[in-house]
């Protein structure tokens, strides 16, 4: 994904350098700016290193987040 290419705010999307998935928040500089799921601080990543998740992997990170409240687990 280029600097050209910005996802939207609260997209998620991987974070292929460190093999971690979080939500999209903007661009801070050079860098796009992703937040953990559940909330927490923020990380800086090059935009090539960010890819969008499909369609299917939004679909199960929703689903275990849905599981994980459902039992008050923190993911």
């Amino acid at each position: 994904m280029t600097d050209v290419e910005l996802p939207p705010a609260g997209a998620l999307v991987r974070d292929t350098a460190r093999g971690r998935v979080g939500e999209f928040m903007g661009k801070q500089g050079p860098y796009f700016m992703v937040r953990p799921l559940g909330g927490g601080r923020e990380w800086e990543v090059s935009p090539e290193y960010v890819e969008p998740l499909t369609p299917e992997e939004v679909l199960s990170v929703k689903v275990k987040r849905a599981n994980a409240q459902s039992t008050g687990a923190v993911l």
